[in-house]
């Protein structure tokens, strides 16, 4: 484990830029939560509007020309960044809505894995979901014809995804598990995890272009919250009742780990960083992560 070097904050337009993607000119798209989708310079410098979703963007990943998001209340959409054009891909899976579309991951032959984080609570109910240890989260599978699967199901707020760089697992962070559990692509069925009894709550992550599992730790464990879990129900009803300023609520430090696809975790950076807090979003470019935050007004940009 080491402390965050120098980091650089590129400010935004708008709050809560919950998740980066890099494209290969060095621009830097991220969502807000008024619904916008913005671009950014790679030196910060410029903003431009790029659409406007009507909902809650979180995750985005480049998908072709165009970009993939994972909005939260409007599902999994496609978005042009020319034009501005916005395109659901799926609002329901399998029979039942998707009530929080969170993060996703593209295959090389368009295949989309996706997150739907609860079958019960919307993303502003997200405390509420950890208390209650819900385990309705899904991972999901689009394929390139439409058709949408399942992988898995029963997982505790599902969140982050990413793919091995040879596409032989896809992974998943359950935020409410502490953990990283990848599905194996081989026809197999079989599960496993990736990474367990993390010190934080794992929210998205993604493949760097150094082959690792860069998995963002929103926050470091909360006491209060973890005993707050072990409560009999009408208590953790009570808390859950409670205004969400004396909930348990997440700390300032905040942490990346850089894992193999082995499980080793070759890169643990935890601290608190100046001006930023809840990292939510990261992605690894040329030695550089981009991190994005649920709660804050700015991407910050450090080495990994």
């Amino acid at each position: 484990m080491k402390p965050f070097g120098q980091v650089r904050l590129f400010p935004v337009n708008g709050h809560g830029p919950e998740d980066v993607v890099v494209a290969a000119d060095g621009a830097v798209y991220t969502g807000l939560d008024d619904g916008r989708i913005i671009r950014l310079t790679d030196d910060g410098r410029r903003i431009d509007l790029v659409a406007d979703t009507g909902g809650r963007p979180l995750g985005l990943e480049l998908y072709g020309e165009d970009l993939l998001v994972c909005d939260a209340s409007r599902g999994l959409l496609v978005v042009s960044p020319t034009s501005g054009a916005v395109k659901a891909l799926a609002t329901s899976a399998l029979g039942k809505p998707i009530l929080v579309c969170n993060n996703a991951a593209v295959a090389a032959d368009g295949t989309i894995y996706f997150s739907d984080s609860s079958d019960r609570f919307p993303l502003s109910a997200w405390r509420e979901d950890l208390i209650e240890q819900h385990a309705g989260g899904r991972l999901l599978r689009r394929a390139p014809d439409g058709e949408i699967s399942l992988v898995g199901a029963g997982l505790q707020f599902a969140n982050g995804v990413a793919l091995a760089p040879d596409e032989s697992f896809v992974a998943v962070a359950e935020t409410g598990a502490f953990a990283v559990r990848r599905y194996w692509l081989d026809g197999s069925g079989r599960s496993d995890l990736l990474a367990s009894d993390l010190a934080g709550y794992p929210d998205n992550i993604s493949t760097g272009g150094d082959g690792l599992i860069w998995v963002t730790q929103a926050s470091p464990r909360v006491p209060a919250l973890d005993l707050v879990r072990r409560l009999p129900a009408p208590l953790r009803l009570g808390v859950r009742r409670l205004p969400a300023g004396l909930q348990p609520n997440p700390a300032r430090t905040t942490g990346v780990l850089g894992i193999s696809t082995d499980g080793t975790v070759v890169h643990d950076l935890r601290g608190e960083i100046p001006g930023f807090h809840m990292a939510t979003g990261v992605r690894e470019r040329d030695g550089l992560l981009y991190l994005g935050s649920l709660e804050e007004r700015a991407i910050a940009v450090t080495a990994r």
